[in-house]
């Protein structure tokens, strides 16, 4: 379980990361200011792309501590800047790293309950990383790169995927 979500996690912020790099270094070439690219959506009833990369930090520091049987820290979702998401992505990424193997292993039948504005959701902790955590980090990572490229940033599926290969 360990294996399965907080390096995976780890690594999808940082390609996260590469991807919002990559936009703010288009917007600066165009003078653009970050509230106006921040501001961007796919379509007026999706998140813009500030809210996409909060939800997915969220989805990877709730996901490891509800893991590990622990409730992940809160942040205030106020990010104006590009620079403050790249530190919301540090803080999630420290976060992430102070799990140990030990405290997510064996949380397959961890029963894991979220409460949401539609009610209660209840999972056990293989259902929870499979099911919810990895598509819904996937989903708003996936989101972030398509804002960006839908208003012209050069991105590719590298960028997305970052670097390949463990050695």
């Amino acid at each position: 379980m360990y294996q399965a979500s907080v390096p995976v996690f780890i690594r999808a912020l940082g390609n996260l990361r590469h991807v919002l790099a990559k936009g703010e270094a288009h917007a600066k070439a165009r003078q653009v200011s970050d509230e106006v690219m921040l501001a961007t959506r796919l379509v007026p009833d999706m998140f813009p792309l500030v809210r996409q990369v909060q939800i997915a930090t969220d989805m990877a520091k709730g996901g490891a501590a509800r893991l590990a049987g622990g409730e992940p820290p809160t942040f205030a979702d106020d990010e104006t800047t590009f620079a403050a998401l790249y530190d919301r992505i540090e803080r999630t990424t420290e976060h992430l790293r102070s799990y140990r193997a030990e405290q997510i292993d064996g949380s397959e039948e961890r029963a894991i309950t979220l409460k949401t504005r539609h009610g209660e959701m209840h999972f056990k902790g293989r259902d929870y990383l499979l099911d919810f955590v990895i598509p819904n980090l996937f989903f708003h990572c996936t989101t972030t790169y398509a804002i960006l490229r839908g208003i012209g940033v050069e991105l590719g599926k590298r960028d997305f995927l970052g670097p390949l290969g463990h050695g």
